[in-house]
């Protein structure tokens, strides 16, 4: 397996959420109770979740529906400020752990049980960005999946 290139704090709980709020605010955008909301219920996620699962559970907290596209717009901000990545074949979302560092990852998909590992390799990545930049065309950040069975479904 590949080592990672760098190392960074992994934030948890309350820790996590002050960093994402740190990390969007210094990005020049709010820290709103609805984006709160769905960071806070997005963290609670061990597995890639949906933005219906989120609406659901954010409903629940707030005692009103949620729509789901409301959801997807704030998880794509999200996305765009590094305080969540996307996996983009499952179509779901994970809180990431340190949003203070900027990087490509690449993600472990068991299609078993479907988690999500997350690693890191910016040499790996860095050349896929290579790749692409060879064949003429900028990548705004790669996204590497790797489909198969963790070690616990094994």
């Amino acid at each position: 397996m590949a080592t990672q290139a760098h190392h960074h704090h992994e934030h948890h709980g309350h820790d996590l959420a002050d960093a994402a709020e740190k990390a969007l605010t210094a990005a020049g955008e709010q820290w709103t109770g609805m984006r709160a909301d769905i960071f806070a219920v997005l963290a609670t996620f061990e597995k890639p979740a949906s933005a219906y699962d989120i609406a659901d559970l954010v409903s629940q907290k707030r005692g009103k529906r949620v729509a789901p596209n409301s959801v997807y717009r704030i998880l794509d901000l999200f996305v765009s400020n590094n305080l969540a990545s996307r996996v983009e074949s499952a179509n779901a979302y994970l809180a990431n752990s340190h949003p203070g560092c900027l990087h490509d990852c690449i993600f472990l998909i068991c299609d078993s049980c479907g988690s999500a590992t997350h690693i890191d390799d910016d040499s790996l990545t860095g050349n896929v960005r290579k790749a692409a930049e060879a064949a003429g065309f900028h990548a705004v950040r790669p996204v590497v999946e790797v489909r198969g069975t963790c070690a616990d479904c094994d």
